[in-house]
């Protein structure tokens, strides 16, 4: 019930604004504990970390499959805009694809199990990955041509290959404490360059 001189549009704006803000503190809250414990950590550590009751988190995302495929698309999104973002506030075009990079790896942390968290439910787990090469691949694009442009990294690297090269680098991070693969995902990077940009092979 509105208060005495609040609108009640203005209450049910109010309310609404509420909501978006737990459900975005919710799916910030499931991204960080998704890296650190994994998809199947316990839903009651996600709300705690979000400081939110059970109840809240439950309205939001009736099931686990529903709090991981939220989380993934958040996760997607933030990645996407990141780009022309990155792009915008470096001076370096490959700069801006190296800071991106490190946000896609920590994003390809962040869906570790995520096809077990989704267990059966193959059609949902068919549209988020197509979501996620729909998203992701005409940014890296953008990224990458403009590094080329710029004179930056050699030509006709293929967004699909670099992504897909990153992601298989990514395998067994989280099986063995000794490997570490943002390492050679440097070296990838440094592989990509020209040979007459700064740092590039007769540099």
């Amino acid at each position: 019930m509105p208060t005495s001189g609040q609108p009640k549009g203005a209450s049910a704006r109010s309310k609404r604004a509420d909501a978006m803000r737990n459900q975005q503190t919710l799916l910030d809250a499931a991204a960080e504990v998704f890296v650190s414990s994994g998809v199947d950590a316990p839903i009651r550590e996600i709300a705690a970390r979000a400081g939110v009751g059970l109840g809240t988190l439950y309205r939001h995302f009736p099931t686990r499959a529903d709090l991981v495929t939220a989380v993934y698309r958040h996760q997607i999104e933030a990645c996407a805009e990141a780009g022309p973002a990155l792009l915008a506030d470096t001076t370096s075009p490959f700069e801006a694809l190296r800071q991106w990079i490190d946000l896609f790896v920590d994003f390809l942390v962040t869906k570790h199990g995520l096809a077990d968290a989704l267990q059966s439910d193959s059609d949902r787990f068919a549209a988020l990955h197509t979501h996620f090469l729909d998203r992701l691949m005409p940014v890296c694009g953008e990224l990458l041509d403009a590094a080329a442009d710029a004179g930056e990294i050699r030509t006709g690297i293929q967004p699909y290959e670099l992504m897909r090269g990153i992601g298989n680098l990514c395998i067994g991070r989280d099986t063995d404490p000794r490997y570490d693969p943002r390492r050679l995902i440097g070296l990838l990077l440094q592989g990509l360059r020209s040979q007459h940009s700064p740092g590039g092979d007769d540099a």
